[in-house]
């Protein structure tokens, strides 16, 4: 799929003609057909070629017509004219937190900043001082965001490599005399952001393989070219790597590949113990391979049960392993509702009736609606008046019979710098399920931060802690947060921690949700979506739930929606 790229460019031309500045519109109307795009749950060149582009909200004729260009050609004219007029690099500029359009265009236009090494040449020296708009804090902000995306350089989001992958894969499968296809690697591991994408192959015509391999679209260059292993760079940065294995070898190479590192020498160290050699192809004693073809077959042979590729980090799974203790990991099967997403009463982009429609295909046993409140004005929040005439919309939804699924009545509450809600007590005790968040002030302290968050959850009308770190992944750090205190309030209080699914939060991260679990806390695990496409993230906060060892019993929206109410009663 080539939605990301085509997302990207349109992305790239709103901000060039921020910069240029003869129309004020259309960069608002490029960024939202890139918004439309983003959250597309079908193939764009599908939906091209049907020639239905027109039909994705805020694209006119015009705008589908780069858009078929690009499809057809691999570029717009009128973005490679953009570029050569503005030579700023914006992705490269966007990667760096607090750098929006209007920044790039004050940097651009008064210090020629084009990219990431002249932006940080300037703060270095000191240049930015004394633009208007920008001062110290903005200073401060910007150097921390080029230490933060200079971090990420090389990494892509596991939500944008997916359809990377499925590509790749769906290409290799149509060459004759492939058997097995597997991608290994950090992706098998669902980690939050990957680096390269490593391809095991069995095949019995490995140079055709190879040949078509490196002639695939979107091969930017060829790194290596031979008949068991070849390299190339897409267009889009990533590299990929096919490995032509042999069926006997196929499972340990699986299980080499895969990873760690920290795992695989932990494994061939027991190995080594029992006289065993592990290698990518396979376990011998001696020159007798012992196991290989299958990669739980390794495990068994070094006394292992077999350990899920989520949780080879090194973190103690081979210990559970070893005692027959490791988790049965949570599943997107087991997943019975959504409790935390967003209409166009907020900041959503589709009516309530839009997103039921599309949770009711999920056969969702539950769905809970949580606009944004009124201190979040960017994102229109509610006044308790819009809420309570909200709460009754959807009594009538329930009364209608329309949705077999229970509607819950629900807000994402903003938690205000003194921890006091934006919505009073009076109307909060008329909801469902409320989620409190931290949306702003996110560079107080440590202990103001942690005083704030353990106020909020202390009101007896919280159930949820919306996204408990703040942090956009590539993006923004996490905020600092005491979150064992937060944890035992938690507790005490008895508020669920949401692990968020949107590609870019997975908040919590990993550790923290075994950290929490520990605690005896419950997760929710919800999509926070703001378009109907976004509730196919559930997958990647399942991906991450798998990663923090949890299981199915840990995780409030796996239960019946009565079991499920109950443990949201305090």
């Amino acid at each position: 799929m080539k939605n990301n790229d085509v997302v990207q460019l349109l992305n790239e031309m709103a901000v060039l003609l921020e910069i240029q500045g003869t129309d004020k519109f259309k960069p608002k109307a490029y960024s939202r057909a890139a918004r439309s795009i983003a959250s597309l749950g079908e193939d764009i060149e599908a939906i091209a070629a049907r020639g239905e582009l027109t039909g994705i909200p805020g694209v006119g004729k015009s705008l589908a017509d780069k858009i078929d260009a690009y499809l057809k050609t691999g570029s717009i004219n009128q973005l490679e004219q953009l570029r050569k007029e503005i030579p700023v690099k914006v992705r490269e500029l966007d990667a760096i937190p607090g750098v929006g359009p209007m920044t790039m265009k004050l940097l651009y236009e008064n210090l020629g900043i084009t990219d990431l090494e002249s932006l940080e040449k300037a703060v270095k020296e000191g240049q930015l001082k004394g633009l208007k708009g920008i001062g110290q804090k903005t200073v401060d902000q910007i150097s921390e965001g080029i230490q933060l995306a200079r971090a990420g350089f090389g990494r892509t989001l596991l939500a944008n490599a997916f359809p990377i992958v499925e590509g790749i894969q769906a290409s290799l499968r149509e060459i004759q005399g492939v058997r097995k296809i597997t991608i290994a690697g950090s992706f098998r591991r669902r980690k939050e952001t990957i680096g390269d994408i490593d391809v095991l192959v069995v095949t019995d015509e490995a140079e055709q393989l190879m040949n078509a391999f490196v002639h695939l679209e979107g091969v930017a260059d060829v790194l290596a070219h031979g008949p068991t292993k070849s390299s190339v760079r897409l267009a889009s940065g990533i590299q990929v790597d096919v490995r032509v294995l042999p069926a006997d070898s196929y499972g340990a190479g699986l299980q080499y590949f895969t990873g760690s590192i920290d795992h695989n020498v932990h494994v061939r160290t027991i190995a080594q113990k029992r006289g065993l050699r592990l290698s990518e192809y396979g376990l011998y004693r001696g020159d007798e391979q012992v196991a290989g073809r299958e990669e739980d077959a390794i495990y068994s042979a070094v006394g292992l049960d077999y350990i899920e590729p989520e949780l080879r980090e090194d973190k103690g799974e081979i210990e559970a392993a070893q005692h027959h203790e490791l988790p049965k990991l949570i599943e997107l099967k087991h997943i019975r509702g959504d409790l935390h997403t967003h209409t166009d009463k907020s900041d959503g982009a589709n009516s309530i009736e839009e997103m039921l429609d599309a949770a009711a295909r999920k056969s969702y046993e539950y769905y809970c609606i949580s606009d944004h409140t009124k201190s979040l004005t960017i994102a229109r929040g509610m006044t308790e008046e819009q809420i309570l005439a909200s709460i009754s919309e959807i009594d009538e939804f329930n009364s209608s019979g329309r949705w077999k699924m229970r509607v819950l009545k629900g807000a994402e509450v903003d938690i205000l710098s003194n921890g006091n809600l934006d919505i009073s007590d009076e109307v909060l005790q008329q909801l469902d399920v409320v989620t409190a968040s931290v949306h702003s002030k996110m560079k107080d302290t440590k202990e103001a931060i942690t005083d704030r968050v353990c106020a909020a959850i202390q009101n007896r009308h919280v159930d949820i802690l919306g996204h408990p770190t703040g942090r956009l992944l590539l993006k923004r750090s996490e905020y600092e947060v005491d979150l064992e205190r937060v944890f035992e309030t938690a507790r005490a209080s008895g508020v669920i921690m949401e692990l968020n699914s949107h590609p870019e939060r997975l908040d919590l991260n990993d550790g923290n949700l075994r950290a929490a679990k520990r605690y005896g806390l419950k997760i929710a695990i919800n999509t926070d979506a703001h378009r109907i496409g976004e509730l196919d993230n559930m997958q990647f906060g399942v991906f991450q739930a798998r990663r923090g060892w949890l299981e199915a019993k840990d995780v409030i929206n796996t239960y019946p929606l009565k079991e499920m109410i109950k443990l949201l009663r305090k």
